[in-house]
């Protein structure tokens, strides 16, 4: 079995070099190792799958990562095992992946594999939680600051509550019907939660053929705090959900919008579309 193992060497807050050794001691495979740097790290990839004979691909980094690794596969893809080393894990916690370092090898070398569905937004693919708004400026200001992991989200938490540009208005397109909406953020889930855990989606599921549009309304600490457990039942003043498989948004004025932990730009309007059973991943 020949291997392409995909780094991203910044995510998070883990040592890469100790998992790499980990990898080679587990198997006799032949592993190809790549090392993002963000710039034509989806070129390179696609080059590296061209040219060889891989029979799956690892991934050691966060939602971002693995965007990337399937996104550089839309001509030939191969399964993915999931190393689970960003910042926020969310991909990796909906497919209840270990997070103990061996274990999540193990699982990543195995045999049990699971279909899951992506979303195409605009022109880029999302794999877990894309969105506008409050948590997209969390990111952004995350990105431009210096602490990784979940302490770096901690520390940018406050302020950016304080600068928030929210209230959005949304114009919302989705199952035939138009929708009028004001929000501090606008996610597109296709999954439960995010990576620090928060479930917001609580009847989302990854392999389900339809993704959940999550309006957050307001502010509201109580409604937040219910979010970190499982059954958790949120407020329909607090949050509204619409289940589709494609919707059209436009915002009033330019908001900040990330897809899988990634920021990407501030824009006014997003399609996007379910890509059903996009993404074979290897599970425990």
């Amino acid at each position: 079995m020949k291997i392409l193992l995909v780094i991203n060497p910044i995510s998070g807050n883990s040592n890469k070099e100790l998992l790499i050794s980990s990898i080679k001691e587990r198997i006799s495979s032949k592993v190809e190792i790549f090392k993002t740097t963000g710039k034509d790290d989806i070129k390179k990839i696609k080059k590296l799958i061209a040219t060889n004979n891989f029979e799956r691909i690892l991934v050691a980094g966060g939602d971002g990562t693995i965007k990337l690794v399937a996104e550089a596969m839309e001509e030939q893809s191969l399964p993915i095992g999931i190393l689970p080393a960003g910042s926020a894990n969310g991909l990796a916690s909906d497919l209840d992946l270990p997070l103990e370092q061996e274990a999540f090898i193990k699982a990543a070398l195995g045999d049990k594999k699971k279909e899951i569905d992506a979303i195409k937004i605009n022109d880029q693919l999302c794999l877990h939680i894309s969105d506008l708004g409050l948590n997209a400026e969390l990111i952004r200001e995350y990105e431009q600051g210096t602490f990784r992991g979940k302490f770096g989200y901690a520390l940018q938490t406050i302020p950016t509550l304080f600068n928030t540009e929210g209230p959005y208005d949304f114009t919302i397109k989705a199952n035939d019907k138009t929708f009028h909406r004001s929000g501090i953020m606008l996610a597109i889930a296709n999954s439960k939660q995010f990576g620090t855990g928060a479930i917001v989606n609580a009847n989302g599921e990854i392999d389900d053929g339809i993704f959940e549009l999550l309006l957050f309304k307001k502010l509201d600490v109580f409604e937040v705090l219910k979010t970190l457990r499982k059954d958790a039942q949120l407020s329909r003043e607090f949050l509204e959900v619409i289940p589709t498989k494609k919707a059209s948004i436009h915002s009033s004025k330019k908001i900040d919008f990330q897809i899988d932990g990634e920021y990407c730009e501030a824009l006014q309007h997003v399609e996007a579309e379910i890509l059903p059973k996009k993404l074979s991943v290897f599970v425990p």
